[in-house]
């Protein structure tokens, strides 16, 4: 399978169950939130291709669902990333080097869960997957970034499914903050480098 997802419309994770005020006796607090910080707005339109392994599709899609909405905040839509799935984190590198090729896209997002068949069997696939998309970024010059994950320990318990869902939209957040800086850095060296500054 390597086909370019769709994605569903948004929805809130914020949202409560709403409480009428009959029911309650008075209206309901509401949260006072810090004002969203102001982040930069690139000088070029930028393009992600965000590739997803399908193995444990519903923790990696938690990585996806908190990257859209940390990098939308970041001035990147999501009209401007292309959602690709991949059978395995192991099919990943090919299908990056391929999409970096086309150079349609400033950066290129991986996430997947690397699990099962044994310590040694897994960290290799880990440790390949890491080292193949670097190799693919340092020859293409597209950035490219990695949520390709590898627990220590994973176990087939709602326990671990839990804890991993939200360690994904951890990580969600923080490979949208390390793509949208990343580019933020690279138009600002391209803008020297074309002045004759470096």
């Amino acid at each position: 399978m390597n086909q370019m997802l769709q994605e569903p419309e948004a929805k809130s994770h914020t949202q409560t169950d709403q409480v009428k005020p009959s029911e309650a006796g008075h209206a309901p607090d509401t949260p006072v939130r810090p004002p969203a910080p102001n982040h930069p707005r690139f000088v070029k339109p930028q393009r992600v291709a965000f590739v997803q392994a399908s193995w444990h599709r519903d923790v990696v899609e938690e990585c996806r669902i908190a990257f859209l909405a940390e990098i939308e905040a970041r001035h990147i839509s999501r009209a401007q990333v292309d959602l690709f799935e991949v059978p395995g984190s192991f099919e990943i590198p090919l299908h990056a080097q391929l999409l970096a090729k086309t150079r349609r896209y400033t950066a290129i997002v991986a996430a997947g869960l690397v699990v099962d068949g044994g310590i040694y069997r897994h960290e290799f696939v880990a440790d390949t997957v890491i080292k193949a998309l670097m190799d693919v970024q340092l020859k293409t010059e597209v950035p490219i970034f990695s949520a390709v994950l590898t627990p220590q320990q994973f176990h087939e318990s709602s326990v671990h499914h839990d804890f991993f869902r939200k360690h994904f939209v951890i990580k969600g957040i923080e490979v949208a903050e390390a793509c949208a800086n990343t580019l933020h850095s690279l138009e600002r060296l391209k803008g020297q480098v074309a002045a004759g500054i470096v």
